[in-house]
């Protein structure tokens, strides 16, 4: 992570795109906030050092411009940050002078410590992100990205009681627990992630601008969106091309589309529906539809992109939260839904079957994607 903001000047550090995400100072701060929380707070029962700080790295203590106006100087942060993470290193690796606690167990603490880092680290490499689409970078398309129909390759998923969640993994989050026992209805899913080529098929049917394919809240979103995929753009020939971290590139046809909200995914799933024959019944993937085609290797994980799942983001049944900032009842009240499988931005340490993404249906900025599931075939 500090490898990400070493090289940028301070206003890159501090400037928001959009005016509502964080800028890289903060979600950098947050994870060096969150490693002592859990170690010195929790476990040695020490604060003083995170309280002084709660105000700026715990979400909602303050409004966020306060936080941010509130975070010092870049090289303040990084040497405060870096100290902060040599002696939790220092800490860590003497265990016998650790109280008795039951994150010490199994590791616990320290896969917590990775996968909270992990999803910081993609939230700064969204802000990257941000900042390479705001550059005004001459494009030409050499090969142009033509539409596809959607693909009718699908796997079948027989009528059952499935396992979902984790069990026994000293990595799982709260929310992923505890195990649940599901009954599924037969069903077909894609055997691959929702295509460029598909996408772009969907756009020139008027996906976009036909009412009847969007929900009520998505169709009011839709009215202040472009028509298109956040990272997409075209070039003075009318061809699309995609923005990434690496700057303008073609888009290949088959590669998973990126950038888009839940609200254009389920915009997408009517379209398809719409157009009949092997493709009716189609709908946006319940994440436990997604867990059980994985676990019974129906489907082999891609980690292209997150993909979102038609549901809520809730607890399971008989939920315990955990004792940490972001765990608990209180991740569930922002009306999120959930996204499943990770991106090529993802690091291992969320790279799990079990693992839950969530965020707001407007969504756009995550490295997300779709996948449709559909009706068994009528024999």
């Amino acid at each position: 992570m500090t490898q990400l903001i070493e090289p940028l000047s301070e206003q890159q550090c501090r400037c928001s795109h959009p005016p509502s995400q964080p800028p890289l100072l903060w979600y950098y701060g947050r994870a060096a906030y969150l490693e002592t929380w859990w170690l010195r707070d929790q476990v040695q029962g020490e604060s003083d050092l995170t309280d002084r700080v709660a105000e700026i790295f715990s979400p909602g203590a303050l409004p966020p411009e306060v936080q941010w106006e509130r975070l010092p100087p870049k090289d303040h942060l990084m040497n405060w940050a870096l100290e902060l993470q040599e002696e939790n290193l220092m800490r860590l690796a003497n265990r016998d002078r650790l109280p008795r606690h039951p994150l010490l167990a199994d590791n616990r603490l320290v896969l917590l410590i990775n996968q909270a880092r992990a999803l910081l680290y993609e939230q700064m490499l969204q802000c990257l992100l941000e900042q390479r689409l705001q550059m005004a970078e001459p494009y030409r398309v050499g090969r142009p990205l033509t539409a596809q129909a959607p693909s009718t390759e699908l796997v079948g998923i027989s009528q059952g009681h499935y396992r979902v969640g984790a069990k026994d993994d000293p990595a799982a989050r709260d929310n992923e627990l505890p195990p649940q026992i599901v009954n599924l209805s037969n069903f077909r899913i894609d055997r691959q992630p929702v295509s460029n080529a598909a996408w772009l098929a969907f756009m020139e049917a008027g996906g976009y601008t036909t009412r009847d394919y969007w929900s009520e809240d998505g169709w009011e979103w839709r009215q202040e969106r472009e028509e298109h995929p956040y990272h997409w753009r075209r070039d003075d020939q009318g061809a699309w091309y995609g923005v990434s971290l690496n700057g303008p590139a073609d888009l290949p046809a088959t590669d998973p589309v990126m950038g888009i909200s839940q609200h254009e995914a389920r915009a997408y799933a009517c379209w398809v529906a719409s157009l009949g024959g092997e493709l009716s019944g189609a709908v946006l993937q319940h994440e436990y539809q997604w867990e059980v085609a994985m676990r019974t290797q129906a489907l082999q994980p891609t980690c292209r992109v997150w993909e979102w799942c038609a549901n809520r983001f809730e607890p399971y049944d008989k939920f315990q939260p955990d004792p940490a900032p972001d765990a608990g009842p209180g991740q569930f009240s922002q009306d999120h839904a959930v996204l499943r499988g990770g991106c090529l931005h993802s690091q291992p340490a969320v790279r799990r079957i079990s693992f839950r993404h969530h965020a707001a249906p407007e969504s756009q900025t995550l490295f997300a994607g779709t996948r449709l599931v559909y009706p068994p075939q009528e024999s």
